[in-house]
C-alpha cells in the first residue's frame, strides 16, 4: 500500500506546486517587464516633454535670417538631439521623435526610421491615435526580440508627433530567467519538504495497518497469541485495531473452547472404549473359531480408539505454547530416522538419511547417496519436541505408503531464510486435486483407504509447526511419490 500512495500523495504536491510555479512564474515576468516598460514610458515623457515646443521641421540656410523664435525653436531641437544621443550612448536604446508622416524631427541613431511592420510600427500607430504604449507584448527568456514603447505628442487637442523608444532586452530577459530560477529552487525546496512530508504521512497513516497486517499473518498461521499493539495513525485505523482485537480475542476463546471440547470428549470417550473392546474381547473367546464378524469389530474399536487418540493429541498440540531454542536439525532428524528404521526394515523398506550446509548441496546428494557420519550443522529456531513429534508423523506417514524394497529419503538442509527437513517416500503419490486438500482433518484419499490411519497425522504436524512459525509443505517427486518439507526459521522470530 506504500508504494501506491506514497507516489499518489507525491504526484498530487507536484501537481499543486506546479499549479503555483507557473502563474508565479508568468506574474514574475509579467513584474520584471512592468518596470521597464514604466521606465520607458519615463523617458519617452520626458523627450515629449522637449519636443512639445518645437515647431520647426527643417534647419535654417541662414542663421542671420532667423527671428528669435526660431532660434529658440532651434535650441530646443538641439538639445532633444544631444539628450536622444546621449541616451542611445548611454543605454544603448534607439530613440526618435517622428511627425505623423513618420519623418523624424530628432533620432539617435541620426538615420533610424520607424519601420513599416513589426511591434514599433503598430507602437507608433497607436500612439497617433493618442493611446499611449502601457502593455506591450511579454518578453520571454527565449525570445531574442526588441521592446517599443511610444508616446504621443499632443498639441492644442491634436497629436503632431510621437516619442518612440526601440529597447534591447537582454537585460530584462536575463532578470525574468534569474527569478524562475530563485522561484524553481524555491520550488525544489518545496518539493522536498512535501516528499518529506508525504513520507511521514504516509508512515503516520499505515502504521497501523502494517502492524495489523502483520499480527493477521500470524493469527493466520496459527499464532493465536499476536495482537495488535496501540499505534498512532487516523482514528479511524485506531477503532480498526481495537476491533480486530476484540475479534482475535473472540476467535481465541471458540478455538479454545472447541479445542477443550475435543481434548475432554476425546479422554472420556477412552474409558468407555476400553471397556468396550475389553468385553469384545471376553465376547471373542466364547465364540466358536472362525467367527470373523468379532475380529470386524474389535478391528472397528481399535480403529476408533487410534481416532481418539489422534484427535486428543491434535487437541494438545494446538493448545500447546512453543518453546522455541536453536536446535540443530540435522541431528533431530537423524536421530528420529534412526529411531524409525526398526519398524521401517520389518516392512522391507529402506530409510536412508542426508544432510547439506547449503541448498546447491542437494543435486550432489542426489547423485552420491546417503552423507557420510560427519553431518554437518543445520541450525534453525524451533521447540524440537513439537518438531520430533510433527516428523515422527510424516516420516509415518511416508513408510505407510512405501511399497517393500523401496526407500524413504530424509533429507535436511537450508533454503535462503529457513531450514528444511524433507521427507520423500516412494509411494504412488498424489493428484493435483489431492495435494490441495493433504493436510486436511480427516481427510484420506479415496485410492488409500484400505492404509491404517486416522487422516488427522500431517493435521498434528501442522498444528506442531505452526506453534513455533514454522510450517510444511507438500510435492510430487519423480519419477513418483510424494515429497513433504518441514520449515523453521533459521532467525529469531519476533519476541523470542
Amino acid at each position: 500500500m506504500r508504494t501506491r500512495l506514497l507516489p499518489l500523495l507525491i504526484v498530487l504536491m507536484a501537481g499543486v506546486l506546479l499549479a503555483l510555479g507557473f502563474p508565479l512564474a508568468a506574474s514574475q515576468a509579467a513584474s520584471q517587464q512592468q518596470r521597464v516598460v514604466v521606465d520607458r514610458i519615463d523617458d519617452t515623457t520626458r523627450f515629449a516633454a522637449l519636443a512639445q515646443y518645437v515647431t520647426a521641421r527643417d534647419e535654417q540656410t541662414s542663421r542671420d535670417d532667423k527671428s528669435a523664435e526660431d532660434s529658440a525653436d532651434d535650441e530646443r531641437l538641439h538639445t532633444l538631439r544631444t539628450e536622444l544621443a546621449r541616451y542611445k550612448d548611454l543605454y544603448g536604446i534607439d530613440a526618435g521623435v517622428f511627425y505623423r508622416d513618420r519623418t523624424a524631427m530628432a533620432s539617435a541613431p541620426g538615420d533610424w526610421q520607424v519601420p513599416d511592420t513589426g511591434e514599433l510600427y503598430d507602437a507608433y500607430n497607436s500612439a497617433l491615435l493618442g493611446r499611449r504604449t502601457h502593455d506591450p507584448r511579454q518578453v520571454w527568456p527565449w525570445q531574442h526580440r526588441k521592446l517599443a514603447i511610444a508616446s504621443p505628442i499632443v498639441r492644442d487637442g491634436d497629436v503632431v508627433a510621437v516619442v518612440v523608444t526601440d529597447s534591447p532586452t537582454g537585460a530584462l530577459r536575463s532578470r525574468i530567467l534569474h527569478g524562475w530560477l530563485l522561484l524553481a529552487a524555491g520550488e525544489l525546496a518545496a518539493m522536498a519538504i512535501a516528499v518529506l512530508c508525504a513520507v511521514r504521512l504516509t508512515a503516520w497513516v499505515l502504521l497501523p495497518v502494517a502492524r495489523l497486517d502483520r499480527v493477521a499473518h500470524d493469527i493466520a498461521t496459527g499464532r493465536m497469541k499476536s495482537r495488535v499493539g496501540t499505534a498512532g495513525g487516523p482514528p479511524e485505523l485506531r477503532r480498526l485495531v481495537r476491533s480486530f482485537n476484540e475479534m482475535a480475542d473472540n476467535v481465541e476463546e471458540v478455538l479454545d473452547q472447541q479445542r477443550a471440547f475435543v481434548a475432554d470428549a476425546s479422554h472420556q470417550l477412552r474409558n468407555p472404549l476400553a471397556a468396550l473392546l475389553l468385553r469384545i474381547e471376553l465376547l471373542g473367546l466364547e465364540l466358536p473359531d472362525g467367527h470373523t464378524e468379532a475380529l470386524a469389530v474389535k478391528e472397528e474399536g481399535h480403529r476408533l480408539a487410534q481416532v481418539l487418540d489422534d484427535l486428543l493429541g491434535l487437541a494438545l498440540a494446538e493448545r500447546a505454547g512453543s518453546h522455541l531454542a536453536l536446535t540443530d536439525l540435522a541431528a533431530l532428524a537423524r536421530t528420529r530416522a534412526d529411531a524409525w528404521r526398526p519398524v521401517a526394515d520389518r516392512a522391507g523398506i529402506t530409510v536412508e538419511f542426508a544432510a547439506y550446509g547449503a541448498a546447491e548441496d542437494a543435486d550432489a546428494y542426489e547423485e552420491g547417496g546417503e552423507s557420510a557420519d560427519t553431518v554437518p550443522e543445520v541450525i534453525g529456531w524451533a521447540d524440537a519436541v513439537a518438531l520430533s513429534s510433527a516428523l515422527d508423523a510424516v516420516i509415518d506417514n511416508a513408510i505407510k505408503f512405501t511399497p517393500s524394497g523401496e526407500a524413504v529419503h530424509v533429507r535436511v538442509g537450508t533454503d535462503g531464510k529457513r531450514a528444511a527437513i524433507t521427507v520423500a517416500d516412494s509411494g504412488p503419490g498424489l493428484t493435483d486435486e489431492e495435494l490441495a486438500r493433504i493436510g486436511d482433518r480427516f481427510w484420506r484419499s479415496a485410492r488409500h483407504q484400505n492404509v491404517h490411519g486416522s487422516g488427522l497425522g500431517l493435521s498434528i504436524a501442522r498444528a506442531l509447526l505452526g506453534q513455533g512459525g514454522g510450517d510444511i509443505t507438500y510435492g510430487r517427486r519423480e519419477p513418483h511419490g510424494l515429497e513433504v518439507t518441514l520449515t523453521v526459521p533459521r532467525t529469531a522470530p519476533v519476541g523470542v
